[in-house]
């Protein structure tokens, strides 16, 4: 190559020649990398097409970059074995691109993983806790093994660098002082770190649980590494720390199961027949479709001096159908008790008070008559 390059351009400066010698090879190998990467990717892809799994599909176009410049990293050092001044330059930035190469590989892959688990979870189901517990599950292990392979990676291409592996040496020397700086200075974030480790593994709440939390309803909607957001039913977004929900209290309505059961209570005259008002509540709650067939019923449940309390019971897969069935039966009764049995439905009235006719008696019309007090006694002095 040095002959080819001398006679083409003349005698050149010996370094200039090695810097020539080590930019082409370079560029050879990169070249060769990226073909063999082409041909290699197109093949698993035509592979993972054919197969009836999407694993395979997720896990080539997972690999697919990272792969592509850990081709290029192996066509460089390929070359540069054969060539001295490529090696020196690359002996100086190989150890630091390579421990990013393998984590980025060992992310994707990690990502493949997670994504093949996903697909396997199918929350479009009925009932959908088991699946939804899975999800939480890989979300929250899956940000926690992100966390530690960037900082493990980070780690090695730190101490690839002299002056930074001899700053690292010094304080693992120190390391006591050192923890105790560390760990008081992010404590916080530790704190909030464990608090995601520990939700993963007690699992008090799962991606689309219907909880309450600071007196607001909501689902679930993603669980952070430090802390969860919650979908309001007006659209808004609760973050709450992690935290929060281990050692605070809250209300979880699908912590066991979707299937939920609600109440409607209606306030009703004492004098109000029951019967024919169960007849009607049994009938709506049957034809709504938002019912699951589970158990319904209608009960007194109360009295007080002015009415009576008939609570309606129903049941329904999940806290939207159930939300949706309470609000139909208590404006389908409503309606059906104005126009069918509106004696049922309390009124409060003052009626007047009718004038009260008084007759006179005989020792009253002897005193207005004759001008002296019925009665001597009364005006006899003591």
């Amino acid at each position: 190559m040095a002959n080819w390059i001398e006679k083409y351009t003349g005698a050149i400066p010996a370094w200039t020649e090695q810097v020539v010698i080590a930019v082409v090879a370079a560029v050879v190998g990169i070249a060769v990398a990226l073909i063999a990467h082409r041909l290699l990717f197109r093949l698993l892809r035509k592979v993972a097409s054919a197969s009836e799994s999407e694993t395979d599909d997720i896990l080539v176009k997972r690999l697919a970059r990272p792969g592509r410049y850990a081709f290029v990293a192996l066509g460089i050092a390929y070359a540069a074995r054969e060539t001295p001044a490529l090696d020196v330059a690359w002996s100086k930035v190989g150890d630091f691109v390579m421990p990013a190469l393998l984590g980025w590989i060992v992310l994707a892959l990690m990502h493949s993983f997670v994504d093949a688990m996903m697909l396997r979870t199918d929350v479009s189901v009925m009932d959908n806790r088991n699946a939804r517990r899975r999800r939480t599950r890989l979300a929250i292990l899956s940000r926690i093994g992100t966390f530690v392979i960037v900082f493990v990676t980070v780690a090695l291409m730190l101490f690839a660098i002299p002056g930074v592996r001899q700053i690292g040496i010094t304080l693992m020397a120190s390391a006591g002082l050192a923890a105790l700086a560390v760990g008081a200075a992010a404590q916080p974030a530790l704190k909030a770190l464990i608090s995601g480790f520990q939700m993963a593994l007690t699992e008090p709440i799962s991606i689309d649980d219907v909880v309450i939390v600071d007196g607001e309803w909501g689902r679930i909607e993603d669980i952070r590494t430090t802390y969860v957001i919650v979908k309001i039913w007006d659209e808004r977004r609760l973050v709450v720390p992690s935290n929060k929900f281990l050692e605070n209290t809250f209300q979880n309505w699908t912590k066991t199961s979707s299937q939920l059961t609600g109440t409607v209570f209606l306030y009703l005259d004492h004098a109000t027949d029951i019967a024919p008002i169960r007849t009607e509540f049994e009938r709506q709650v049957t034809t709504d479709p938002r019912w699951d067939h589970r158990a319904q019923s209608v009960m007194i449940t109360g009295m007080n001096n002015e009415t009576i309390e008939v609570r309606l019971m129903m049941t329904a897969a999940n806290s939207g159908d159930l939300w949706d069935l309470r609000c139909a039966m208590r404006e389908g009764m409503l309606d059906w008790l104005r126009r069918n049995m509106p004696e049922a439905l309390v009124r409060r009235r003052t009626l007047p008070v009718a004038p009260v006719e008084l007759s006179p008696s005989p020792d009253m019309v002897e005193m207005v008559t004759s001008g002296v007090p019925a009665n001597d006694e009364d005006q006899r002095p003591a």
